[in-house]
């Protein structure tokens, strides 16, 4: 379990911040769920009733007769009413019957968290279901969502009126907040790690008439200030002016397009708007960027004093980080944007590798120090972590067999030795 130092927050705060709420839900983007869930199995295990759905899914009645299952497991006799509407009840009734069963169970406060719920159908089925549910929830009773995406359907109604509280909303993912919007937006999750691929308001842009739209996409959210001068050069170099122009209000707008659709709403959802020379951000959507928030913890972890908010900064980090920059794509920003961003996965690779060997973990240490090297195999100070690491270890050996392999690797590449440093570090040793 995650320390309230690293988190900014208790168990005491969080039952503060819920209490008397009938709906938890953990907001999407937020690197926190986890630490979330491990406040309720270790906090309030005696009343949680915690359920993951499958990868399979399925429909509604399909997936609750798993929760029910799972909940029988642990409360035996379970189940009447529930296993009554499962035989040919609505969608509603079923969800009425799980709120009336959990109202026979003991204890003060009574918590199902359903974990992985976008594993499911976001159906009418499922907005029934979670309706008659929620609003026959018995005081006492609540319900708790962990959900990757996380539609406003069914959900903002009982934010609206206060009964639901959202955890992790802004960018200030340390903290519990609980910021209900006069305008609620829709969200815009874009996830750039990998080949990249965005989510609009809890539904996948898979379409985007040509590549040339979702290129620009992807360049205005890593670019969140640039100017038009800039945008052409990048994307339409040897068109004249009036051409470019042109293709880029054109590629522009099939990107509202498409944002647009997937809300689903008739609105007309802009990523970024013109302002004073530049184009920014849009206030249209809230929008959400893994590499950001990659960026934010690394910065986090290098201005920390603390080593085990360090530490965890770097973690989450590395967690983050699923594989390279919009890979395989080759175009020359993304190729200088994903070097930029490998470049500082291997450092924070190296700084958990350093907290790491302070803490005398020299195995843990190694092994960050190995993931590092391949990110980055010319760096010559990695190289001297991992020798100093085997040293530790015992593995003098090691040391010198991944001394010879550096030898020869500087030795092809820049026809140069090992500094003095790393040469000093192996005197001595047999």
């Amino acid at each position: 379990m995650f320390s309230h130092d690293v988190t900014n927050v208790s168990i005491e705060s969080f039952l503060s911040i819920s209490q008397g709420k009938k709906v938890v839900l953990l907001y999407p983007w937020s690197n926190y769920r986890n630490v979330f869930l491990s406040y309720f199995l270790g906090g309030l295990s005696d009343g949680l009733l915690y359920y993951r759905v499958p990868d399979s899914g399925g429909t509604t009645a399909n997936w609750v007769r798993g929760l029910l299952q799972s909940i029988q497991r642990t409360a035996a006799g379970f189940g009447q009413r529930l296993s009554a509407a499962l035989e040919g009840g609505t969608a509603a009734e079923i969800g009425e019957a799980l709120a009336a069963d959990l109202a026979q169970l003991d204890g003060e406060r009574i918590i199902l968290y359903l974990d992985e719920l976008d594993r499911v159908p976001q159906d009418e089925a499922f907005q029934q279901f979670v309706t008659g549910l929620v609003e026959n929830l018995a005081d006492g009773s609540q319900l708790a969502v962990n959900s990757r995406l996380l539609t406003y359907n069914p959900w903002i109604e009982w934010v609206n009126r206060d009964e639901a509280v959202v955890l992790g909303t802004s960018n200030r993912r340390n903290h519990l907040i609980f910021n209900k919007q006069r305008e609620l937006k829709p969200q815009l999750e874009v996830y750039a790690f990998g080949r990249g691929h965005a989510i609009s308001n809890g539904r996948e842009i898979q379409t985007w008439d040509g590549a040339l739209p979702r290129n620009l996409f992807f360049y205005f959210v890593d670019n969140p200030l640039v100017t038009r001068d800039q945008i052409f050069e990048i994307f339409w170099p040897k068109l004249s002016i009036r051409d470019a122009t042109n293709v880029f209000h054109v590629t522009k707008r099939k990107i509202t397009e498409r944002i647009s659709m997937m809300v689903g709403d008739g609105g007309n959802y802009e990523l970024t708007a013109y302002s004073t020379g530049f184009y920014v951000p849009g206030d249209k959507v809230v929008r959400h960027y893994d590499v950001a928030d990659f960026e934010q913890a690394i910065e986090g972890a290098l201005l920390a004093t603390d080593p085990a908010l360090r530490q965890a900064l770097y973690s989450e980090a590395i967690d983050m980080y699923k594989a390279p920059f919009l890979f395989p794509l080759k175009l020359p920003w993304v190729e200088a944007r994903r070097k930029q961003l490998q470049s500082m996965y291997a450092e924070a690779l190296n700084g958990l590798a350093r907290l790491k060997a302070d803490e005398q973990a020299w195995e843990e240490s190694l092994g960050f120090y190995a993931q590092a090297l391949k990110e980055s195999p010319q760096r010559e100070d990695f190289h001297r972590g991992a020798m100093q690491m085997y040293i530790n270890l015992g593995r003098n050996a090691d040391a010198w067999q991944h001394y010879t392999l550096l030898e020869k690797q500087l030795k092809r590449s820049l026809g140069v030795k090992p500094s003095r440093e790393t040469q000093e570090l192996l005197s001595g040793l047999e």
